[in-house]
């Protein structure tokens, strides 16, 4: 469909699962690397939440140029299960930046969400995207997460066996195996912040099975449980916390960090929380993500609403 908002030359398509295949190619084109293949094809297929493919493709001459998506999927808000979205990839080919394509893919794309009944997007954005949403668009900033950032060790030849493609899938294969004795079976864990009285994602099983487009552990480490990502770092998605054994399990997870030849472990949470006052005691943090909102709906209890790492959809 043609936009009366933006020049003749383009042309807007909803996302589907018949052009995943451009998407991919903006992104090579956006960032010079290719993505995973069929990585697109598992991030937006939401299913279990009754609807998927929610974003817009701009193309020019049937090229593809521009991308806004958002993920559908469940918040738990005062015991009411919601449908809302989180706002996610957003990405211009260098040739057709400052066009107006952000803006209005961004409010295609919101116009979608309110005709597929999702009551509230949430986001974490950049700051490429953060002015457009917030200045230009009216979403409401509520709260700015803390980053808890420590080293484990000095790895400084970790940075040689990820440059090189070949060390860098042995180095995968051979910190699966350090993981067996460290895995639980179960996928992921439930939310935290509920237990300190707040709203949030909603976590059941058939979330955890969408959330597999990234890979992702569940261990356990001083009886406590985390749902991790591992990558250049080790990243903290949540945990079910043992509070009395937290200063066991961060020595646990730095041992099995410097196993895993990674050099730094990392945390984000919104502030408010028990995990957030067990790290800021102990850790000191960075200013990280803004957490923004856009209601399309009646009216929401938003700075009631919180999140950790593994709410971000690149996690």
């Amino acid at each position: 469909m043609s936009s009366k908002h933006l020049p003749d030359q383009y042309d807007v398509k909803r996302l589907s699962a018949e052009n995943l295949t451009d998407l991919e190619n903006l992104y090579t084109a956006v960032y010079e690397k290719q993505v995973a293949k069929g990585f697109y094809a598992k991030k937006y297929n939401t299913a279990f939440t009754g609807v998927e493919y929610t974003g817009f493709i701009a193309y020019s001459n049937s090229k593809p140029v521009a991308f806004y998506g958002a993920i559908p999927c469940f918040l738990k808000v005062n015991d009411e299960i919601i449908l809302a979205a989180q706002a996610a990839d957003a990405m211009t080919h260098p040739d057709h930046r400052n066009k107006g394509l952000f803006v209005e893919l961004a409010l295609t794309t919101l116009q979608l969400c309110r005709d597929l009944n999702i009551r509230l997007v949430f986001g974490f954005p950049n700051q490429n995207s953060s002015h457009g949403l917030i200045s230009k668009l009216g979403w409401k900033v509520t709260d700015v997460m803390d980053c808890y950032i420590f080293n484990t060790g000095n790895l400084w030849w970790n940075r040689i066996l990820n440059k090189l493609p070949v060390l860098k899938n042995i180095t995968a294969s051979y910190q699966k195996v350090v993981l067996k004795k460290y895995l639980v079976k179960q996928n992921g864990v439930n939310n935290s912040v509920f237990n300190d009285g707040y709203n949030g994602v909603y976590r059941d099983s058939d979330y955890f099975k969408y959330k597999t487009y990234n890979d992702t552990f569940t261990i356990t480490a001083a009886g406590s449980i985390l749902w991790i990502k591992i990558s250049t770092i080790l990243l903290i998605g949540d945990i079910a916390i043992n509070p009395d054994n937290f200063d066991d399990m961060i020595y646990e997870l730095k041992e099995l960090a410097n196993k895993l030849r990674v050099k730094q472990i990392h945390f984000h949470t919104s502030p408010g929380t028990t995990l957030y006052s067990l790290f800021a005691m102990r850790f000191n943090s960075i200013s990280s993500f803004q957490v923004i909102f856009k209601v399309l709906g009646e009216d929401l209890p938003l700075d009631k609403i919180k999140f950790t790492s593994a709410d971000i959809d690149t996690f």
